[in-house]
């Protein structure tokens, strides 16, 4: 090698310290995205509408992908999008992206509408609940197969936090890489401001307590790039950002590992409160007091009830004579 060859080696080095894809080799990410009933973060997020487009709801489960190319003449790698519509209603589809074979590689992101605070911690505990059964699964049956890649995952979520961090031993990592973006801040930003610290409070403990990265985002660009950043580093491996915004005044951002329960304080509620309150983690009693100010939707109301064939923008003659006749 020549002495420019060690040069290049030794820079993409520092700047990947945790890509362990060879030279040559195609760095390929899955990512699902979950969470709004109307599921559309994926288009607005990632590929770009032009201005006078309204995005379509995501149906049932859609697939895209997109590939980056890490430097000149090399091969271009691939991430694999797929979205979830529908909030709640449709949690068995979510067996259908994440499997054994691309579990080393996955992530989630999970999208909470802050506009309505009152579905947020059932829409988030249904799908991070079952998302992590099914996980729990693969490695479990991991663990009977191959039990050097289970540990690696395993080992791999912790290290979002460094050991001698104060929370190391506090806090329950999700088993995989996961966002949390709070959408439609332009919305939440027009709430009263002791509203909007209890629920960036609650999303901060929540995101810190899963070892998550969370970001506040709405249409606009600047923070629809914050969101990006975040995406392009699970997805092409791109660096992560190391800035750091928690002023409830603001739109959060915070990478996964940056906060502290300290930082985070404790629940906002009156020490009598909380003295009344019988939970048995941080979670739940986190929980509870954030359904004392947002008392929750019913599971069933999350449920979406519409039947998508009755949907004109999906209307197909054909189809629709033959199953008119089906019907008769």
């Amino acid at each position: 090698d020549t002495l420019w060859d060690l040069a290049i080696a030794e820079v993409e080095k520092r700047e990947n310290p945790d890509d362990d894809v060879k030279q040559g080799e195609v760095w390929e990410k899955s990512m699902l995205f979950m969470g709004n009933k109307n599921g559309v973060m994926l288009k607005i997020l990632y590929f770009p509408l032009h201005r006078e487009e309204t995005p379509k709801p995501t149906l049932a489960l859609e697939y895209t992908f997109g590939r980056r190319a890490r430097r000149h003449n090399t091969p271009k790698d691939i991430a694999h999008f797929w979205e979830l519509g529908g909030g709640t209603s449709l949690l068995e589809l979510i067996r259908i992206p994440i499997t054994s074979h691309n579990i080393r590689s996955f992530a989630v992101v999970l999208v909470l509408d802050l506009s309505k605070p009152n579905e947020l911690w059932t829409t988030m505990e249904n799908l991070l609940q079952v998302t992590r059964n099914h996980v729990n699964k693969i490695l479990a049956k991991l663990e009977k197969t191959n039990a050097e890649v289970a540990a690696e995952l395993k080992q791999r979520m912790r290290n979002n936090l460094q050991r001698d961090h104060p929370d190391y031993e506090l806090v329950d990592p999700f088993p995989i890489p996961l966002v949390i973006i709070g959408s439609k801040y332009d919305i939440f930003h027009e709430f009263d401001s002791e509203l909007r610290k209890i629920i960036s409070k609650t999303l901060r403990f929540v995101s810190h307590y899963y070892g998550a990265s969370l970001v506040f985002t709405s249409k606009s660009e600047a923070l629809l790039l914050k969101a990006r950043t975040l995406i392009n580093h699970l997805a092409f491996g791109y660096d992560k950002s190391k800035s750091i915004s928690v002023d409830p005044s603001k739109p959060l951002f915070i990478p996964a590992g940056l906060d502290s329960l300290s930082q985070i304080g404790p629940p906002p509620a009156s020490d009598s409160d909380i003295g009344k309150m019988h939970a048995n983690t941080p979670l739940e009693l986190w929980k509870k007091v954030f359904e004392k100010t947002f008392p929750p939707k019913s599971f069933c109301d999350l449920q979406d009830t519409k039947d998508p064939a009755q949907d004109t923008q999906y209307a197909e003659y054909e189809v629709d004579v033959m199953r008119a006749q089906k019907n008769q």
